[in-house]
């Protein structure tokens, strides 16, 4: 192993490997390796420009015992940077420490002159190569487990299961799964897999496995604090923090599966303003245009949308469209797209990657003129009209079959940078809106690390009307928080499958609407069944002929839950001015607004292993109900007061407790602070 020391970085070069490590930010590392004669150079999440520190390094000898009681002296190297601090061994090992206490080693079972206790007869790396001919390679980084570890965060899983130690996870963007590859460790480590590549993580009992499926450098970053949410900071503060959330998108936000018309969007925003509730988003989905990649309004069904823009603004109402990442071949755009080389690229085979409603390439938004020429089909169809902001589907990407070595990008293979491709699709969007002095505020399936910062709000994707799924998003939205984004939600009461006749249901968004009240954004929207309402027509383009789900407005389920809904909908608009407060907070720190427990608590031990519960901010303890015909639950209060804030009642924190939860209301507790 051959070390060198440079201002702030350790450089150790073996076997063609060379292994860079370097300060990055406050007691973080950046840690960097490549087979190739010099790294990339990408930054990828790490877009901040970190905290200035100085780092010490250091090239030295430790005196190793053989088995025959003589010794021999092993090169070692060290850069330590404020409170952690890595080793590198003549192997190359990395071994990391928090205020000299070993957090996380690299697991490293060959044969390199010592005796060590490890198998190395295995043969088996810390860092495994595995070459493509002629290209890039698979690599596997290992780490050895810590025994009572918990793992938190790494994005939106659809699962119940918060502590991710025991999982295995794909780095995969997929419909309701959104890889944001960032885990919090009890052990107060922050670490971040910066690399955009197809691959999976394994958190086993007996080892930790990162694997990009192609890549040419190996990329993570990791940090140390005494608490999550110092760990928050330290990681915000080099990937970015979410833009302040406007105050007039705090409330609710109304759609639906699928308004067809304008004067369907004017019927819908008219009757909340004849019942003095004060909306303020509507949102206009899909196959509103003529076919995928038009960018553009139907004009049969939507002769003015100048007029209904100008109307809902009136109203107070902000305006959303859905727009695709998919482009037909029946589109007006899809032969100079092609020509021009601004759709994702087949590597065999037809150039088709969706077909949902047609014969569909996606747009590459990786490469800067595919971003520039979609944004200008969308200023002069949906901005210049006055659209706010925009919803961004589908854009994980779907594709027709995830077969990511097909799929090559304008700046790479998919399966070395797909990850990313959210990121750079909002920034479609996010960048050119912002030069023209916009905030803002555009909802989106999948994201990635650092996201965040691109005025995303990302929701859960289309997931089931079922209890089941319910008790998945609830872990969902605390680990995805605590991956460093903040704005979230979920379609209040599930996308797909939900009966507006079966009781079941309506009890299942009733409990669901509640729980959004304490969520970052409340939307009401869904698929709803049954599908008896008629097409509009049986053209083959056009939003006409395709069906649209049951009402899910407010009203449209009778007089009891039009109720219980209004009634939580006060409470929600009650909360603005605490909303604005943890909005800001999660703008200066990066904390999330729904809070797992430990966050707030992180002494408690109790707190690290309570996923059905959370906090919303610091001060609000809400205990959702997941499962049918439920009206008390078990709710657990940390040390100090608590006010169930329906009820009035006060009560010392330590314990369990029983807490009502009739159909009306979930149990929401104030924490009384001092």
């Amino acid at each position: 192993m051959i070390f060198q020391q440079e201002q702030n970085a350790l450089i150790a070069k073996r076997n063609g490997e060379t292994l860079r490590i370097e300060a990055w930010g406050k007691d973080s590392l950046r840690v960097r390796a490549t087979m190739f004669p010099q790294l990339t150079g990408n930054a990828w999440a790490l877009t901040e420009a970190p905290e200035a520190t100085t780092a010490k390094t250091e090239v030295y000898t430790e005196t190793l015992r053989n088995g025959d009681g003589s010794y021999w002296e092993s090169p070692m190297a060290s850069i330590e940077n404020g409170r952690i601090k890595a080793t590198v061994n003549r192997s190359g090992v990395i071994t990391f420490f928090r205020d000299g206490k070993k957090i996380l080693k690299e697991h490293y079972r060959f044969y390199d002159g010592s005796v060590t206790r490890e198998s190395h007869c295995l043969k088996r790396p810390s860092r495994d190569w595995l070459p493509y001919t002629a290209g890039d390679y698979q690599l596997t980084v290992r780490f050895e487990p810590n025994d009572g570890e918990k793992l938190f965060g790494m994005g939106q899983y659809q699962q119940p299961y918060m502590d991710m130690k025991g999982c295995t996870l794909e780095l995969i963007q997929r419909n309701s799964q959104t890889t944001v590859p960032f885990a919090v460790s009890n052990l107060n480590y922050g670490f971040l897999w910066n690399n955009p590549a197809v691959g999976q993580v394994t958190f086993g009992k007996n080892v930790t496995e990162w694997r990009a499926d192609a890549t040419k450098d190996m990329d993570y970053w990791i940090t140390v604090a005494d608490t999550p949410k110092e760990l928050l900071y330290n990681y915000t503060a080099v990937t970015g923090r979410a833009p302040m959330m406007r105050e007039d998108c705090m409330g609710l936000w109304q759609c639906k599966l699928r308004y067809r018309t304008q004067d369907e969007v004017l019927t819908v925003a008219r009757k909340y303003k004849e019942l003095n509730i004060p909306i303020d988003v509507i949102i206009i989905d899909f196959f509103h245009w003529t076919v995928q990649g038009d960018w553009k309004f139907d004009e049969k069904y939507w002769p003015d949308p100048k007029a209904m823009v100008d109307e809902l603004h009136a109203m107070g109402i902000k305006v959303i469209v859905s727009v695709w990442p998919s482009v037909d071949r029946r589109s007006e755009n899809f032969n100079e797209m092609m020509e021009r080389g601004l759709l994702m690229r087949t590597e065999r085979g037809a150039a088709q990657t969706y077909d949902y409603q047609g014969d569909c390439v996606t747009i590459d938004p990786t490469n800067p003129e595919t971003r520039a020429y979609v944004w200008e089909k969308c200023k002069a169809h949906y901005y210049n009209y006055g659209i706010d902001f925009f919803w961004l589907d589908n854009s994980e990407p779907d594709l027709t079959k995830y077969d990511f070595d097909n799929f090559r990008y304008f700046i790479g293979p998919a399966m070395e940078c797909s990850n990313i491709f959210p990121q750079w699709y909002s920034r479609t969007y996010f960048d050119p809106m912002t030069a023209l002095g916009a905030q803002p505020v555009n909802l989106l399936r999948s994201g990635w690390a650092g996201s965040q910062k691109y005025g995303n709000v990302l929701w859960s994707g289309d997931v089931p009307s079922s209890w089941e799924s319910l008790r998945d998003q609830i872990t969902a939205g605390q680990n995805i928080g605590i991956a460093g984004i903040p704005w979230w939600n979920t379609d209040i009461g599930g996308f797909m499958e939900g009966n507006v006749n079966d009781p079941d249901f309506r009890q299942l968004l009733l409990r669901w609407y509640e729980w959004a009240v304490f969520t970052p954004v409340m939307r009401l929207h869904g698929d709803r069944e049954p599908f008896t309402i008629p097409a509009l027509d049986d053209r083959e383009r056009g939003g006409g002929y395709l069906h649209t789900g049951q009402p899910t407005e407010m009203w449209a389920l009778g007089d009891e839950i039009f109720r219980i809904m209004k009634q939580g909908y006060d409470l929600r608009i009650s909360l603005k001015p605490y909303l604005k407060a943890i909005f800001r907070e999660a703008h200066d720190n990066g904390s999330p607004l729904i809070r797992p427990m430990f966050y707030e608590f992180p002494e408690d031990e109790t707190c690290w292993r309570l996923p059905d519960q959370y906090m919303f901010g610091p001060d609000y303890l809400v205990a959702p109900v997941f499962t049918p015909d439920t009206f008390d639950r078990y709710v657990y209060l940390p040390a100090g007061t608590w006010q169930e804030i329906h009820t009035g009642e006060t009560l010392a924190g330590g314990k369990t407790v029983t807490a009502k939860a009739p159909l009306e209301y979930i149990p929401v507790f104030k924490r009384f602070h001092g």
